[in-house]
């Protein structure tokens, strides 16, 4: 048998927060394999999907800036090894020459400031990584909105269109955008709508749900799993999530209710949320 350390237990309690001993023999029964001990916590119903704990592997700060008048923006993580370097002022000076390359870089920003990173890794006397960077330029009418949370370990970047030039200036519209990156930092969607979810993704959450209820009739099983699945979309899809600040409303709701009021249609085109450290799906 397979020696299960108490730090793996400890490990899969924190990410789905199951007890203990529950841990431990999901642990066992997977031969020490935490994804699949995942799997079969959830297939007992004692874990819940979209629930992982994203916890920093390492340190660093996300950053972020808007420029043209909300018209583009950029995104990026950049990781050092300890939270004592990426608060000092040396990193946070590299940090703002990092957002300011973002703007203009299309392939790989680690790669574009291979000789900047090296320097300061020998400066800081720390491992220094780009991890990452979004960019958002809008398209048509609309605006690109950020947010930083939690003192830079996460971050939102948004794209929401309109259809009237004269929208993007509107107060409301703003503040409704201003909203959004908010709800999408404090929920952490997994992805815009139902139709992004992958296959895959979908056809392992069935399959889930279908054991969770094995021994009913057919057709109460193929019920139960579809009700399962509209809550899990309810979970990860950011225009099915009830909006933060009204959970009784979704996020789907509270564009069509502001924009019924500015006088204008409202969409969201885009986002991304970078959580420092977190696991990046492949």
């Amino acid at each position: 048998m397979v020696e299960i350390s108490a730090a793996l237990v400890k490990e899969l309690r924190e990410e789905t927060n199951v007890g203990m001993m529950e841990c431990k023999r999901a642990l066992v029964e997977a031969g020490g394999d935490k994804e699949k001990a995942v799997r079969i916590l959830r297939e007992r119903g004692l874990a819940v999907a979209g629930k992982k704990a994203s916890r920093a592997a390492k340190d660093g700060q996300v950053a972020a800036d808007i420029t043209d008048g909300g018209r583009t923006g950029v995104m990026v993580e950049v990781n050092c090894e300890t939270d004592f370097v990426a608060r000092n002022a040396i990193f946070q000076e590299f940090l703002k020459k990092v957002v300011a390359k973002a703007r203009t870089v299309d392939g790989e920003l680690g790669a574009a400031m291979k000789d900047e990173v090296t320097a300061k890794i020998q400066e800081i006397g720390e491992n220094i990584i780009i991890r990452r960077h979004a960019r958002f330029q809008v398209q048509g009418n609309g605006i690109i909105a950020s947010y930083i949370h939690l003192g830079g370990k996460v971050g939102v970047l948004l794209e929401v269109g309109c259809g009237k030039a004269e929208t993007a200036q509107n107060d409301l519209f703003r503040e409704v955008v201003k909203d959004v990156t908010l709800h999408i930092a404090a929920c952490n969607p997994h992805c815009l709508s139902r139709s992004e979810v992958p296959e895959k993704v979908l056809t392992g959450e069935k399959e889930i749900y279908a054991k969770q209820v094995q021994g009913k009739p057919a057709n109460i099983i193929e019920k139960i799993v579809a009700g399962k699945l509209d809550k899990f979309f309810q979970q990860i899809c950011l225009l099915e999530q009830g909006f933060v600040k009204d959970p009784d409303q979704t996020v789907t709701e509270l564009l069509a209710a502001k924009g019924k009021e500015i006088g204008d249609a409202l969409t969201i085109r885009r986002f991304a949320r970078y959580q420092v450290g977190e696991e990046i799906a492949s």
